[in-house]
């Protein structure tokens, strides 16, 4: 793993432990590239943010609406579903799970760009009805970020895989990144995927059958971005400044209210626009309503791990990634990320006592 910790603007703490490859001696490097997994949901909620703020989207945006056409029928229940709904998971999808034959399709019969394929799959879920109806269920899925994905793209012109590039990693400084999965075609010098579930710690090339299976090429924006710890930080660190809550608030490419809108999450709505809510007594601000909130943004494919915390009311975050995946909660993966974030806000959060010299 590697991790990182910022603290009032600037990195205060970074390290690197681990190897590349199980079984071979290359240590894993602090600036060696890493798959984000689904922590890339965030910034295709960020892209949505700008397009609201640009007016060529609203909140309330029905990807009926958008997308409809005359060769693309869109089921009459996606009219009551909306774009805010879809970066909640509460428009109707499925699981992909429940879907992966779509996909599989899209993958492996449809030719040209990830954009082509991600549009034969929005389709084919746009045509039937929705799972549930609209609002009335949270159910988690990366197809509703598909789904967003088609309408920055209807409404844009241009593929969400080059929206991120030149409205996000461009505009923030962040080179490193691109949309694959690192160790591609048995390249030793990035760090492997390696399997935390099944044949666990099995490692896992980046072109191989472990990857694609998991990571179809469609998803790209969505959970399929790779780069460094410091390049990732360069985002989150975005978000972290932009909050509300943070006595050092400054908002840069969104507007102050899109910011608010995206940091919705909260104890009675847990997941909003790629970040989750929770609590932590090192994260409480000294000002009269600061609750030590907590926004998190994280991903696993069964083969890589990323979690980012950010603490808004002390200025303060740490990140973490893995190349071993295991999605539940109490894989090893998990267990050893939450394991660090905890040690690392122990030492170095400004509201700890035992913070480190």
């Amino acid at each position: 793993m590697v991790a990182l910790v910022m603290s009032d603007g600037r990195i205060v703490a970074r390290g690197a432990a681990g190897v590349r490859h199980r079984g071979e001696p290359g240590k894993l490097a602090f600036d060696d590239t890493f798959l984000l997994c689904s922590a890339g949901k965030a910034m295709v909620a960020t892209l949505a943010a700008m397009a609201v703020d640009d007016g060529t989207l609203s909140w309330s945006s029905s990807p009926a609406d958008v997308l409809a056409a005359p060769d693309r029928a869109v089921n009459d229940g996606w009219r009551h579903a909306t774009l805010a709904q879809l970066l909640e998971h509460r428009a109707g999808a499925a699981s992909e799970l429940d879907r992966k034959w779509w996909v599989f399709r899209a993958e492996w019969l449809t030719r040209g760009e990830p954009a082509s394929r991600r549009e034969d799959v929005v389709h084919r879920m746009l045509a039937a009805p929705p799972a549930y109806r609209p609002g009335t269920r949270y159910v988690y899925s990366s197809l509703d970020y598909l789904v967003v994905c088609a309408m920055l793209e209807r409404t844009s012109g241009r593929s969400c895989e080059q929206l991120v590039r030149e409205r996000l990693w461009s505009r923030l400084g962040i080179r490193s990144a691109y949309f694959g999965s690192p160790g591609a075609n048995g390249n030793h010098d990035t760090p492997a995927g390696h399997l935390g579930m099944l044949l666990v710690g099995r490692p896992a090339a980046g072109g191989g059958f472990w990857s694609l299976f998991l990571m179809p090429r469609s998803f790209g924006p969505v959970s399929a971005s790779s780069m460094t710890i410091t390049d990732w930080a360069r985002f989150v660190a975005l978000h972290l400044r932009g909050d509300a809550a943070n006595p050092h608030r400054e908002t840069s490419l969104l507007s102050a209210s899109s910011f608010d809108s995206l940091h919705a999450a909260s104890a009675t709505r847990p997941y909003f626009a790629g970040w989750t809510y929770t609590t932590r007594e090192w994260a409480r601000g000294r000002r009269e309503p600061d609750s030590g909130r907590v926004l998190i943004s994280e991903g696993d494919n069964g083969l890589w791990h990323s979690e980012a915390w950010i603490a808004p009311e002390v200025d303060f975050a740490v990140l973490v990634l893995i190349n071993q995946g295991g999605p539940a909660h109490d894989q090893p993966a998990s267990l050893a990320s939450r394991e660090v974030v905890a040690t690392l806000a122990g030492m170095f959060s400004p509201s700890s006592a035992t913070r480190a010299p």
